[in-house]
C-alpha cells in the first residue's frame, strides 16, 4: 500500500482534512477551512446546550438564593474559561508552528487521535454526572479552543509540510 506522503519532493503531500489543497491555498482549501470550522463550531455549539441542559438540572436542585449565586459565578467563570481555552490553543499552536510536523508525523497524530477517542468516550460519560455544577464553564472553554483553532492562519502541518518541501 503507498503512503499518503508522496516520495517526489516536488510534488505537495496530502495532509490531514486538507489533502493538496493547502499548498495553493486557493478556493478549494479555504472551502475546506470554512466548512470544517463550521462543523466544529456547531458541534461545540451542542456540546455547550448540552452542558447548560446538565448545569440546569443541578441548578434545580439548589436553594433560591444560592441558584442566583451560583449562576453569577458560573457566568464569570464560563468567560474566563473561554479565555483560557484560546489562550491555551495559541500558545499551543505557536509551539507546533516552532517545531512542525512533516507530512507523515501529521498522519501518524492522526491516526494515532482516532485511537483514543474511543476511551475518552467512556470516561467523557461518568465525567458529565460529576462536572455538571461547573458544566458550562467546561464548555466554554471547549468553544474558546475550537474558535482558536478554526481562526489560525496556518496550520502547523502545513508549515511542516512546506518545510519539508522547500529543505
Amino acid at each position: 500500500m503507498a503512503s499518503r506522503v508522496s516520495s517526489d519532493p516536488t510534488t505537495p503531500p496530502a495532509l490531514p482534512g486538507l489533502g493538496t489543497t493547502w499548498y495553493e491555498r486557493g478556493a478549494s482549501y479555504w472551502g475546506r477551512r470554512v466548512v470544517t470550522g463550521v462543523l466544529w463550531v456547531g458541534v461545540t455549539g451542542l456540546v455547550c446546550f448540552l452542558a447548560v441542559s446538565l448545569y440546569g438540572g443541578f441548578r434545580d436542585q439548589l436553594p433560591g438564593p444560592v441558584r442566583v449565586v451560583w449562576d453569577w459565578v458560573q457566568a464569570v467563570a464560563a468567560c474566563g474559561a473561554f479565555v483560557w481555552g484560546w489562550l491555551v490553543q495559541r500558545r499551543g499552536h505557536r509551539a507546533k508552528l516552532a517545531d512542525p510536523p512533516t507530512p507523515q508525523q501529521a498522519w501518524d497524530r492522526k491516526s494515532s487521535e482516532k485511537r483514543r477517542t474511543t476511551g475518552l468516550a467512556v470516561l467523557g460519560r461518568v465525567l458529565a454526572v460529576v462536572a455538571a455544577p461547573v458544566a458550562p464553564a467546561i464548555a466554554a472553554f471547549a468553544l474558546g479552543w475550537v474558535c482558536a483553532v478554526v481562526t489560525v492562519r496556518e496550520y502547523p502541518s502545513e508549515a511542516g509540510a512546506r518545510r519539508a518541501l522547500g529543505g
